[in-house]
């Protein structure tokens, strides 16, 4: 287990990211728990009728290609410097372990060094973005107990899988590789 280890030194080949459930060893079987506990709608019993509302054509036609695949979990990114992630990281496992959130993963040292980032991330999941509610109270958890004053973006898992990122957004008629931002 890396529990003991800070993200940011870990230099291992090929490990970009350190997820919550290597440090905790919490299945993500066990997780099933979340749904009920915040009332979150499992991503296979979402219908059309749950697609976030917006009045841009290219995040409708992503929502709705989320809804037809069940591929609707997604993520807050929060960035920081090294002191604030290696001060947030064990604190944010913590949460994951007490299904406050449903998961997250953390940029190692190897992950800065390798991928086109600026400053080190933090990447708290939620299981379906449809579920603004959830989605919003993972954020606001975030401010107000984390004090993530940064500005925050929600990146749709979908929007990964399709790699959209801030080069190719407009490619796809975004203005920006995110769904929500705060």
């Amino acid at each position: 287990m890396d529990i003991e280890r800070d993200p940011t030194e870990i230099t291992d080949d090929g490990r970009y990211w350190l997820r919550a459930q290597r440090v905790t060893g919490y299945p993500r079987i066990a997780r099933d728990a979340y749904f009920p506990t915040h009332d979150v709608i499992r991503p296979a019993a979402v219908s059309a009728t749950d697609l976030p509302q917006t009045d841009d054509d290219a995040v409708r036609r992503l929502d709705e290609d989320a809804l037809e695949t069940r591929f609707t979990s997604g993520k807050w990114q929060v960035t920081a410097e090294v002191e604030t992630i290696v001060d947030l990281w064990p604190r944010i496992v913590n949460d994951v372990s007490a299904g406050v959130i449903w998961d997250a993963k953390v940029m190692t040292a190897t992950g800065m060094a390798e991928l086109p980032y600026d400053e080190y991330m933090i990447v708290v999941y939620t299981p379906n973005y449809f579920d603004t509610d959830d989605v919003f109270r993972v954020r606001e958890h975030l401010r107000e107990t984390y004090d993530c004053s940064s500005p925050l973006r929600y990146k749709p898992d979908i929007y990964s899988k399709k790699g959209i990122v801030a080069e190719t957004a407009s490619e796809w008629g975004l203005e920006r590789p995110a769904r929500f931002r705060a």
